[in-house]
């Protein structure tokens, strides 16, 4: 039953595969992902917040391909951070220091028990369509079953590069509004759509790609 199902949900997958942190469609489109900080706007003054404006609405006027904004909401796992807190007050040697922890500790259970709390991401799918970007033969020697597998491979790293290019001019555009930015991984990737189709699984704490864009 879970094999029938499984191909059921795939059917309905637009997904084809995901290499080299680029996903590619059924339809043979690829796509890049940047994950995006977020500006908040009501803690800017007037001016402040119409030269955000200004220089959004300059950055959409200069865009001359599709781009989609994704704002994803989930359940903050808080399981993680508390065994991370147990653990420090194990090696803790000061007494009053492991009885604050403690009582931090029953705090941060009470909070989460009382209220959920969620953790928002925002996503930037860049996309690019070799029909439309190239001529079709070239469509055909990266997708088409008779090329060999060494010129299909070179011919997707030289879409890949087009899209790249997409890519940093979405970044460059965005950090001129202060939005920071970091295109996802292979990895990230895989992690992004099982959780997006597995909607009951819970995000840590800490997302490795918001830090690393945190300390930049």
């Amino acid at each position: 039953m879970e094999k029938i199902n499984a191909a059921s949900i795939q059917k309905h997958i637009e997904i084809s595969e995901i290499k080299n942190d680029v996903v590619i469609l059924k339809n043979k489109g690829l796509r890049a992902i940047l994950m995006a900080t977020s500006v908040n706007f009501a803690l800017k003054s007037t001016e402040e917040q119409d030269a955000v404006i200004y220089r959004y609405q300059d950055f959409l006027n200069s865009i001359d391909f599709p781009l989609q904004i994704v704002a994803s909401s989930r359940k903050f796992d808080i399981l993680p951070y508390i065994k991370t807190l147990k653990q420090k007050q194990a090696e803790q040697e000061n007494e009053l220091l492991k009885i604050q922890t403690s009582e931090y500790i029953d705090f941060i259970k009470g909070l989460t028990e009382m209220t959920n709390i969620m953790t928002e991401s925002f996503y930037l799918v860049i996309p690019y369509n070799p029909m439309t970007a190239k001529k079709k033969g070239i469509f055909n020697q990266i997708f088409g079953k008779k090329e060999e597998k060494a010129t299909k491979e070179e011919t997707f790293q030289e879409l890949k590069i087009n899209l790249w290019q997409r890519v940093e001019f979405i970044a460059t555009g965005l950090r001129s509004m202060g939005i920071k930015t970091a295109p996802l991984n292979t990895e990230e990737l895989i992690e992004l759509f099982y959780k997006t189709y597995n909607p009951s699984a819970k995000e840590e704490p800490e997302l490795q790609k918001a830090k690393e864009m945190r300390n930049q």
